[in-house]
């Protein structure tokens, strides 16, 4: 048996089994998909409040009151914080490395998943494409077989085959959505925690704020 009768006996099996594929890849892209939304819905803070709270804690020499209100956050933000304000002590260089370090690994949860998205986004069409393509080589073997008779039954099969491509771009088109959404709120994450990170820095200056004294208030 030669390679090509080989090759022809896969073609004969035609598109359903590539459908069959690409509905686990589908399940597989919405599972992805909602962990990712769950996710970043945890992520969520009001950057505006933070830096502000955040900022009036560091003035006043407070480091345990910036420490515990990162601390009540699961956020990638807080958490780079977080990491900058137990190394404080060592001084602003230590801080900087410390945030750094931590931003890498927040980082790496941010993107987790998101190439296998964007790998499903753009290849589930080509996957559909090729469900086609055996469909419609089953479609002219049944078409020659039959001597040119039953054609209708031919051309059914030629149009089932056409929906492995259907499918491939349904598979597809939500995980290319879902995968620029996520681009989008990781690059958006990142920019709070750079943001937050240099408010640190420029609040500990040379490293005098854990040397004072929270300030009394007036009464």
């Amino acid at each position: 048996m030669s390679l090509t009768d080989s090759l022809l006996r896969v073609a004969f099996l035609g598109a359903e089994w590539v459908m069959w594929l690409l509905l686990c890849i589908s399940v597989i892209s919405i599972a992805l998909i909602a962990d990712r939304l769950v996710f970043f819905n945890r992520m969520n803070i009001n950057l505006a409040k933070l830096s502000d709270r955040l900022q009036a804690f560091l003035r006043a020499g407070n480091i345990d009151g910036a420490r515990e209100l990162v601390a009540a956050s699961s956020s990638a933000e807080c958490a780079v914080v977080a990491a900058g304000l137990d190394a404080i002590e060592r001084g602003p260089h230590a801080v900087a490395e410390a945030m750094l370090s931590e931003r890498a690994v927040q980082r790496l949860r941010l993107e987790q998943f998101l190439t296998i998205l964007g790998t499903v986004g753009s290849n589930a069409p080509f996957v559909g494409l090729f469900g086609t393509v055996l469909g419609i080589i089953k479609a002219s073997h049944d078409l020659v077989a039959l001597d040119g008779g039953a054609a209708g039954a031919v051309l059914a099969g030629v149009f089932e085959a056409l929906v492995a491509t259907a499918v491939g771009l349904f598979v597809a088109i939500p995980a290319v959505l879902a995968f620029n959404y996520f681009q989008r709120r990781t690059k958006s994450c990142l920019g709070r925690i750079d943001a937050l990170a240099h408010l640190v820095l420029s609040e500990i200056g040379d490293g005098e704020v854990t040397k004072r004294q929270p300030r009394s208030r007036v009464a």
